[in-house]
């Protein structure tokens, strides 16, 4: 049983790994035995992290802006150079806008829809030959998207770019999924409210809300993502593909 969660020896990036549910992911990674490679935007958001997460192992960044298909092959060359492969794949870097309908701005939809789904996409196809480096049909590479329960159920705020990409990147995974079998596999969590920097003024506003639509009572926290993104990697999960699980405490079955 140990050794179906165990992930010595292997290689996983992390977009958005700096903060919020991509740094949750990173540290569960790492204490699962796993080299990880964080990549953010910002280059000190990346050396703050590095310094947070080296306790738990070996841990590097690369700093790339995943919104141009540049910034997503620069990212895959930039891990190529140090590593023969790479053995996860975990597409979480994203955005947000809120804003009514009628204010709603072209340029925020492009930027949300471009970051959360676009760049998923461009990222898999770039890291495609890392990942097949080290896939086998008995113990496959993973890509995991992280989508969201606002693309399972329409969510109660403005966000129309947000649920839509994250839908979006829900049936991607699924497409994916049939694509790349069998040796790599395709899965994403959809996560509910967990405190994070995108989430601090919502659930400044509105947590005791979730909390009360939560079945589970209460909000996500880190050792939940830790927990599923550790399984969906593992070779626990060796045989699971095409999956979006909803990482919430039940919310996305509320009305």
């Amino acid at each position: 049983m140990t050794n179906l969660f165990d992930l010595t020896g292997r290689t996983a990036v992390v977009t958005g790994g700096s903060r919020g549910i991509g740094f949750m992911a990173a540290r569960g990674l790492l204490e699962a035995g796993a080299r990880v490679v964080i990549s953010s935007r910002k280059p000190d958001a990346c050396r703050a992290a590095c310094e947070q997460l080296s306790e738990f192992g070996e841990i590097s960044a690369v700093a790339a802006d995943l919104s141009t298909e540049d910034g997503c092959l620069r990212l895959a060359g930039e891990v190529a150079t140090h590593y023969d492969g790479v053995h996860i794949l975990i597409n979480n870097a994203g955005a947000t806008w809120g804003a009514p309908l009628e204010a709603f701005p072209g340029s925020a939809w492009d930027k949300v829809v471009d970051l959360n789904l676009r760049a998923p996409f461009l990222l898999t196809r770039a890291f495609l030959p890392l990942l097949e480096k080290t896939a086998t049909q008995g113990d496959p590479a993973r890509v995991l998207n992280v989508g969201s329960i606002d693309g399972l159920r329409v969510p109660g705020m403005p966000t129309y770019a947000y649920s839509s990409s994250k839908a979006g990147l829900h049936h991607l995974t699924r497409v994916l999924a049939v694509e790349l079998g069998p040796r790599i596999t395709c899965n994403a969590i959809a996560p509910g409210p967990f405190p994070s920097k995108m989430t601090a003024k919502i659930l400044a506003d509105h947590g005791d809300y979730y909390v009360a639509k939560a079945p589970l009572g209460r909000l996500g926290q880190a050792e939940d993502i830790a927990g599923a993104v550790v399984y969906l990697s593992s070779p626990a999960a060796s045989y699971v593909t095409g999956a979006v699980l909803p990482i919430d405490g039940g919310i996305s079955l509320t009305r």
